[in-house]
């Protein structure tokens, strides 16, 4: 291997923290928001304070707890009242809004107390009264509020089965809005008449505002014959509770209410401000590796399937541009983003990014100059506290040094042991903010 593995490994780290920094929550909502005398300006609208009586701040997700204290910074004791709900240890000390932490992925009591809050102050809201909802990735376990006769354990259980089947993040967000009070637009349906606007983080591939955080605030336009179809599709129908069945049957048999849809008046008073995806971390992580002398090549930032197939077509690219130098030449740096999925099928431990780099790493292996970093911007990757995994062509070798079978580990989804014993997991800690993955590809010259 060449001695200057180590210098491109650390290229990749330095590109992974520039694309995080980039879509750091604070900066992200002094972009679209400020303050001239009594106009407030969020993205293309403006409200006048005055016609309102009280400013309430909601929200959920991973990114939300920075997105608050920006607010709180803007509005100060402008705001009468906020709840918000984050992920554990992703909050922050603020003056005017309570935090509450709550469990993620899997939903727990916390989280149904918090929401409880949060629709028990947006339902007294009144129309001269401005909502604003801060959604980022990760408010759809936290923003949990089940429906009428769907118990926590029901909803934790339906949770686990959509975790380990491989659904996408649009078939999860499909079925936990027809099983909540609060998503697929029920939020904004019980703030009404107020005024409410919302500051979002997208955390999903093509960026739709129905599926970030299943979509609170907005017209889903998903139904419970999606919902039905999704879970028989994935072959876990019968694995559910009998009350998740019942609901659902119900709504696809029209004899329960469906979330409201497009065109809904509910909506008439409502808006939407995106303030930042996964391109923007791709766009700032292109900039950092021109900076460090590599070629940037931005391939999407829309990336889906499982994530050890998408490992292989990106180690194909590594291959090509060793043989042909096509697309271009080295010094290259190849990056993507989106969110894959792992279809559990052993008893490991690990995550998507984890396994992309595991699955990478077979695929590159004994290639001189090349290094993948995959990592999630939120600083976790599934139930571990790593945020991903570094890979280089070296790793299979240095694995089986120490009598590690990766492929062995591959198959038994335990990527996460698999590079903590060759120290290869890459640790953020909580970043608070949360735009899907980044997948880098670093060939050196």
């Amino acid at each position: 291997m060449s001695s200057n593995i180590g210098k491109i490994r650390e290229h990749a780290m330095q590109i992974f923290k520039a694309g995080l920094q980039a879509v750091d929550p604070v900066e992200a909502i002094k972009r679209h928001t400020r303050i001239e005398e009594d106009l407030l300006f969020i993205g293309d609208r403006q409200f006048n304070l005055k016609d309102y009586d009280r400013i309430l701040i909601v929200g959920a997700g991973k990114a939300v707890a920075p997105m608050a204290k920006a607010m709180e910074d803007l509005l100060g004791n402008r705001i009468s009242d906020g709840v918000i709900v984050v992920k554990d240890e992703h909050g922050l000390p603020l003056k005017k809004i309570k935090v509450c932490e709550a469990s993620h992925p899997v939903p727990d009591e916390r989280g149904v107390a918090g929401t409880e809050e949060i629709l028990a102050l947006v339902e007294k809201a009144a129309e001269r009264d401005l909502v604003i909802c801060l959604i980022s990735g990760g408010g759809s376990a936290l923003l949990i509020a089940p429906v009428q006769g769907i118990s926590l354990a029901d909803k934790q259980n339906a949770t686990k089965l959509l975790l380990a089947c491989g659904a996408t993040i649009h078939e999860f967000n499909t079925v936990r809005k027809h099983l909540s009070r609060a998503k697929g637009g029920r939020l904004a349906q019980k703030a009404g008449p107020a005024t409410v606007t919302s500051l979002i983080l997208s955390d999903v591939v093509g960026d739709d505002l129905d599926v970030i955080a299943s979509g609170p605030t907005v017209p889903d336009s998903s139904t419970f014959q999606d919902a039905e179809r999704i879970l028989k599709g994935h072959g876990i129908w019968d694995q559910l509770a009998p009350s998740v069945r019942k609901h659902i049957e119900k709504g696809a048999a029209g004899q329960t209410a469906d979330t409201p849809k497009p065109g809904d008046t509910i909506f008439g008073k409502c808006s939407q401000v995106l303030v930042g995806n996964n391109l923007q971390a791709l766009l700032a992580a292109g900039r950092e590796a021109q900076k460090l002398g590599y070629r940037p090549l931005i391939l999407s930032s829309k990336v889906e399937g499982e994530a050890r197939e998408v490992a292989k077509f990106y180690a194909a690219i590594a291959r090509e541009v060793r043989d042909s130098q096509n697309p271009l030449a080295p010094p290259l740096c190849v990056l993507a983003g989106g969110e894959t999925t792992v279809t559990l099928k052993g008893d490991g431990r690990g995550g998507r990014n984890q396994e992309f780099a595991l699955a990478s790493a077979l695929a590159i292996s004994e290639l001189d100059k090349i290094v993948v970093l995959s990592g999630g911007t939120d600083g976790t990757d599934g139930p571990t506290d790593a945020a991903g995994a570094i890979a280089d062509g070296n790793t299979v070798a240095r694995a089986r040094a120490k009598d590690l079978d990766s492929k062995d580990f591959l198959r038994r989804n335990d990527s996460y042991r698999f590079f903590q014993e060759l120290e290869d997991l890459v640790i953020t800690g909580p970043t608070r903010t949360n735009v899907m993955d980044m997948y880098i590809l670093l060939i050196g010259s």
